[in-house]
This record gives structure tokens, C-alpha cells and sequence, in this order.
């Protein structure tokens, strides 16, 4: 197959979504994400994980990893899972605080991050440890090769009032911060919810979504000086992009999972697909719009008439299987978590197997002209 989907976690109950994705050390899928009473409805919210030890196809039990909120002055919004370079787990947890005397200006400048570090495998973690990253939707902690942990957060832009991605770093895990330093701020887009991957020669690309609701394409930010300053944003050939989430692969190039949102109206309903874009190096650095060469594969589709989806995590194995997770209606009453498996292969032949496929094709075609 192609593509072979799997449940991890579905729970008719309650609504699960924004899942985040880790592969330990010794090959064990970690996936955390929010519990809450609906999309819109924060009243009962908890952060929780599971974890499958045959490469997704099975998952275990789900466990608590916060308390629940109902009745708290706070709730719990996306979190984000990495694996340091020395094995370690650092989550983020973005918690809200409910007793602004805005509430909507403090769901976007206020919104706290605090960290977890965790033991390579996650039997024990260390935390809640504080965070001065102020925003929502924090992006993985991505670590570069001199040790500077990058953290990065969206907020509503207190000068120009669109949104705005900034970014803190540190380079003594944590115990200093510096920041915040701007990835993209521009009066008349709304920049949120970056991806930052750091390329093998040091450049960082920050992925973002555009959030007019118009449909717009998807904007990066390029820096070369480890994060402290940015170029953008820069727009890319990918309409309707919403919540990427970019990783190298082993073979050099980049995927980058995202929801589609084609525009119009906005809420449940108006998004059904999660795709997974894929690109070479020159084409994630390239400014010019048509010099951006990118591959579009659907990876699922949300046949709820109260569609919602699309917040995904994805991790490669070291044979190179791919595996993704997304929250998904579809059939459930709520929202569930879902996994895919695929390989590179999926998006494209390479020059070898795109010969043999058109020699088959050529004879499939003598045997029934």
C-alpha cells in the first residue's frame, strides 16, 4: 500500500486533538496531545500521551501528563514534543490563563510556555520548568548543532495588531533567555504557527501559515546567524497552507505536513485535508516565488460534516518509513488522533523505478491496445 492508516487514539468522549509526535532513542513513538470538551470549548482541558512500541501500528493506554483544568483559571492549548541531541524529551506546554482583563488580548500576548524535560524513553520528567515565550502554538524546541535551543511562539502584534511570530533562545537550556526577537511581523498578513528546521549548513527556514482566512499561500523566514535575525517573509507556491510542521529527511530533502484551507467561510466544516508537502533544499532557500519546485501529496481526508483536522506530527524511522499523526473528525462524534504510514517513494520515482513504471506501462498497453 501506498499509504496504511492507523488509530492511536480514539475516545468518543471527550475531544482529542493537536498531537505532537517523538521517537525515543530506542525506537518508541511518543504521542502527546489535548484532551478538551470541544474546539471552542476550553471548560475541561489536559494534556496527555500515549505510546506504541511496534512502530505505531498498536498504542498503549492513554496516560495524564497535566491535571485536568475544569474549574481552574487556566487552560491548556497545544503542546510540542522533541528529542534533544543527548536522547533527553523536552516538551512545551502552552497554558492560558482565563482572568486576563482582556481575554483576547491576553490569548494571544500572554499565553505562557513552560518546558518539561524528560528521560530519554519518558518514564520521568522534570518540570514545569518557566519560560519567558509569551504566544501560542509553540513550535518544537529545535536544538542546533552549537546547543542553542530555539523556541518560538505566535502572538497578535501589539503595533500593527496581525499576527506575529517571534522566537526566544537559549544557550544554557534554559536557565537564561534571550529574546523576544521578531521571525515575521508585517502589518496586512497574519504570520503564526511556524516550523523551524535547521538545514545542514546552518541556515534556519521558518515555515509559517498565513491566517486571513483567504486562502493565502504559506510564508518561510530564512536566518544565517542561528536564529537572531530573519529575512521574510517570503511567500511559497502553497495555497491554503495552516499549521506546518517541516522536518529533514534522510535524503536531504524537506516534508513538511500542513492542513488545507481553501478559503470562504471560516469554521467546522471549512477544512478537510492534510497534506504533506515535498521539496529540495534550493526550493526551501529560493525568494523567488517561481523557482519554488514543490510536490503536494493528500494524505487524508475528513468526511465529517463538522470537519476538523490538520494539526499533525511526523517523525522517520531509520529505515526511512515515515509516520504521521493528525487529529481528524471523520467518523467520530468528537475528534480523534489518527496515524499514517508511508515512504519517500510515495511522492515521487526516482529515475530508475520512473523507467520501469513506463516500460509496464508500455507493455500493459501492447497486451490490451
Amino acid at each position: 500500500m501506498m499509504m496504511q492508516p492507523f488509530v492511536v487514539s480514539r475516545d468518543d468522549s471527550v475531544y482529542e486533538a493537536f498531537p505532537a509526535l517523538v521517537l525515543t532513542e530506542q525506537g518508541k513513538l511518543i504521542c502527546a496531545f489535548t484532551e478538551c470538551t470541544s474546539h471552542t470549548d476550553r471548560s475541561f482541558t489536559r494534556i496527555v500521551y500515549k505510546e506504541s512500541r511496534d512502530r505505531g501500528r498498536t498504542w498503549g493506554e492513554k496516560k495524564a501528563f497535566t491535571e485536568g483544568t475544569a474549574g481552574r483559571d487556566f487552560f491548556y492549548d497545544c503542546c510540542s514534543i522533541a528529542r534533544l541531541k543527548d536522547n533527553r524529551l523536552v516538551l512545551v506546554a502552552n497554558r492560558i490563563d482565563k482572568n486576563t482583563e482582556d481575554t483576547r488580548q491576553g490569548f494571544f500576548h500572554e499565553a505562557i510556555n513552560e518546558i518539561y524535560i524528560g528521560s530519554p524513553e519518558g518514564d520521568s520528567w522534570e518540570g514545569p520548568i518557566p519560560t519567558p515565550v509569551r504566544g501560542i502554538v509553540p513550535d518544537t524546541v529545535c536544538e542546533l548543532p552549537s546547543g542553542r535551543w530555539l523556541l518560538s511562539a505566535h502572538r497578535k502584534s501589539k503595533s500593527h495588531g496581525y499576527l506575529e511570530q517571534m522566537l526566544w533562545y537559549t544557550d544554557n537550556q534554559g536557565a537564561d533567555w534571550t529574546g523576544p526577537v521578531p521571525v515575521a511581523s508585517r502589518e496586512g498578513l497574519h504570520l503564526c504557527e511556524a516550523s523551524i528546521i535547521a538545514l545542514p549548513g546552518g541556515t534556519l527556514v521558518a515555515f509559517m501559515r498565513e491566517n486571513s482566512n483567504e486562502g493565502r499561500d504559506g510564508y518561510k523566514a530564512i536566518s544565517r546567524d542561528g536564529g537572531e535575525t530573519w529575512d521574510g517573509p517570503i511567500r511559497m507556491p502553497l495555497p491554503g497552507c495552516h499549521r506546518p510542521v517541516a522536518r529533514m529527511l534522510q535524503s536531504g530533502y524537506v516534508m513538511m505536513t500542513h492542513r488545507f484551507y481553501p478559503g470562504g467561510p471560516t469554521g467546522y466544516g471549512t477544512t478537510q485535508n492534510l497534506f504533506a508537502a515535498y521539496m529540495d533544499v534550493d526550493t526551501v532557500l529560493a525568494t523567488d516565488y517561481k523557482k519554488q519546485w514543490i510536490r503536494v501529496l493528500p494524505i487524508d481526508y475528513d468526511r465529517s460534516p463538522l470537519a476538523d483536522n490538520g494539526y499533525s506530527g511526523w517523525v522517520q524511522f531509520a529505515d526511512g518509513e515515515i509516520y504521521i499523526v493528525q487529529y481528524i473528525a471523520d467518523d467520530s462524534p468528537n475528534c480523534q488522533i489518527r496515524g499514517y504510514s508511508l515512504r519517500e517513494e510515495a511522492f515521487m520515482l526516482r529515475k530508475g523505478e520512473a523507467a520501469n513504471a513506463s516500460r509496464k506501462a508500455e507493455a500493459a498497453r501492447k497486451r490490451n491496445p
